[in-house]
């Protein structure tokens, strides 16, 4: 099986991009399966009922989120009513939505985690220890665990923890693409896929808005920087069976 997991989507340019790229990408790849972090892709920040319905309409068929999934007041009851729109288990219980989607193809489930790193974030709970709890009520033996997180310590350590216990370990959050895809024990594993978003920005934000707050230290509205977009993520192939990853292909396609 193919899973294709594209990076953080940001803004409506962000959106565009991917509505524009992402089925070529999946037939590209031949992937039965598309996943995509959409905590970015409303104006601003967050994702709203508009930016989620383009990532859907796209072609994807999870969405996962992280640290601004709820910055958008609409976007809450939207957690209730869609399964396939996920947010970070470890926000808790008491909150809008779930940490899990469970997707059957008949003869094979297939699992998707959202987890949310502690290091350099908002407090949350334990990422590992609810990633522990997770898997001991999961069937599945496919499972893509998203963990959106600053630390490049933190992925690391959460990629080792939870090797030979997942299909893969994916981070997202920090919009840069790394270069350390790799299978350990069976899990495919990379700190981050990368953004889907302006290529001539700082993380999808006008370059010139940070540059100033950095020499003035006045804080300025983030505004989205606009031109070519990158698409980034990988392409995982999944044995079904045994539910290990087989290769870990990353891609950054320009448009």
């Amino acid at each position: 099986m193919k899973i294709v997991f594209i990076g953080d989507v940001v803004g409506k340019n962000g959106c565009e991009a991917l509505e524009k790229e992402l089925r070529k990408i999946k037939s590209d790849f031949g992937a039965e399966l598309v996943i995509v972090n959409g905590e970015n892709s409303a104006e601003g920040n967050g994702i709203d009922k508009r930016s989620e319905a383009a990532i859907f309409d796209a072609g994807a068929d999870v969405i996962t989120t992280g640290n601004h999934a709820f910055n958008k007041y609409e976007i809450f009851e939207e957690f209730d009513r869609c399964d396939r729109l996920i947010r970070p288990a470890n926000f808790g219980t008491e909150i809008a939505g779930k940490g899990v989607c469970e997707l059957d193809f008949g003869s094979f489930m297939v699992c998707v985690i959202n987890l949310i790193g502690t290091a350099f974030m908002q407090p949350s709970d334990n990422p590992f220890k609810c990633a522990e709890e997770l898997l001991k009520g999961i069937d599945a033996r496919v499972i893509i665990v998203d963990f959106h997180a600053e630390a490049t310590s933190e992925k690391r350590a959460m990629g080792f923890f939870l090797a030979g216990k997942v299909t893969a370990m994916l981070g997202t959050h920090t919009h840069v693409q790394t270069a350390d895809e790799q299978i350990i024990d069976g899990t495919g594993y990379i700190t981050d896929v990368g953004m889907t978003g302006p290529a001539d920005s700082v993380l999808g934000v006008d370059k010139n808005i940070i540059i100033e707050k950095f020499l003035t230290y006045r804080h300025k509205k983030h505004v989205f920087a606009g031109g070519e977009c990158l698409v980034s993520g990988v392409c995982l192939d999944v044995d079904v069976k045994s539910g290990k990853c087989l290769s870990i292909e990353r891609f950054c396609r320009r448009t």
